[in-house]
């Protein structure tokens, strides 16, 4: 039985920083999340909807020991993230091209303990996939980015904006994750210690939610909160991604608090170099012990 099966696209991220560097790298949701519970030592596959064209980014995951289901579509999904200022969450993304939405037929029925919905934007999965999904014998997440970043049909900028369907979404969620900018619309606060009991409150009983200067959690137990201790800030892009990432692979075996810790120091490693996590489990405990 595998721990945690991710579904979502891989994405392309080209990446316009501050001082007019700009950085190309594979990465998308299911990317940073899978890899970073892998890394935590979690059992993960990934079920990743791309272009065949493509397939062969996937061996950057492959080479982790994911195992890897292609969902093959007409394009691969490709973003362009442009950062305005030293405000690293003060940013204009862009789609440029969209792998589609998800389906039941295009699920491999993997049997994983806990699936994670990493979606990017635009409704990437239905709610009645959603529904599908929910059984007994398994655990679901979702990032809930995806139901507040709207696409512009014309010009591909993404807008973000509050969604109706968020609260049956969440009651179907074992874990959600969010950014400071999603609960503040979701939610209607950017206070992290409300915005994640409202979301419990919808039904969901842990909440993650990251902002610049770290990670909050929420489960029945109490509210928990841990600053980054990120050098630099060239890895900004799939932050929030790598955060849940790491904290469901070290869930899998370790209580809220110290999958919290755990998640916060991977993330800060990251968050210094562009691209998806490439350190090792033991880079991230050296990193925690440093900070304790």
């Amino acid at each position: 039985m595998i721990d945690i099966n991710y579904i979502g696209h891989i994405c392309y991220d080209e990446v316009l920083h501050p001082d007019g560097r700009c950085t190309r790298h594979v990465g998308g949701a299911a990317i940073y999340g899978s890899v970073a519970s892998a890394v935590a030592g979690a059992s993960v596959a990934a079920e990743l909807m791309l272009a065949p064209a493509d397939e062969a980014a996937l061996e950057v995951i492959r080479a982790r020991g994911i195992a890897v289901y292609p969902v093959f579509a007409s394009q691969t999904t490709s973003v362009q993230v442009r950062h305005r200022s030293a405000d690293m969450d003060d940013r204009t993304i862009v789609t440029r091209s969209f792998a589609g939405l998800f389906e039941g037929r295009h699920l491999h029925d993997i049997p994983a303990r806990h699936y994670h919905l990493a979606g990017c934007n635009d409704h990437e999965f239905p709610l009645d996939f959603i529904r599908s999904l929910k059984t007994p014998s398994r655990t679901l997440s979702i990032d809930m980015q995806c139901f507040v970043r709207f696409n512009d049909k014309t010009t591909g900028e993404i807008c973000f904006r509050d969604d109706p369907q968020k609260k049956e979404v969440a009651a179907l969620m074992d874990k959600v994750k969010l950014d400071i900018v999603e609960a503040r619309l979701l939610t209607g606060t950017d206070d992290l210690r409300h915005a994640s009991q409202i979301v419990c409150d919808w039904g969901c009983p842990e909440v993650m939610i990251t902002c610049q200067e770290g990670v909050a959690a929420r489960d029945q137990r109490g509210y928990y909160f841990n600053r980054f201790a990120n050098r630099s800030v060239a890895g900004r892009t799939g932050r929030g991604d790598t955060t849940f990432g790491a904290f469901l692979g070290r869930r899998a075996r370790h209580g809220v608090e110290e999958s919290l810790r755990f998640a916060s120091a991977l993330v800060s490693l990251k968050m210094e170099k562009p691209g998806i996590f490439d350190g090792t489990l033991e880079d991230v405990l050296r990193r925690m012990n440093q900070e304790h």
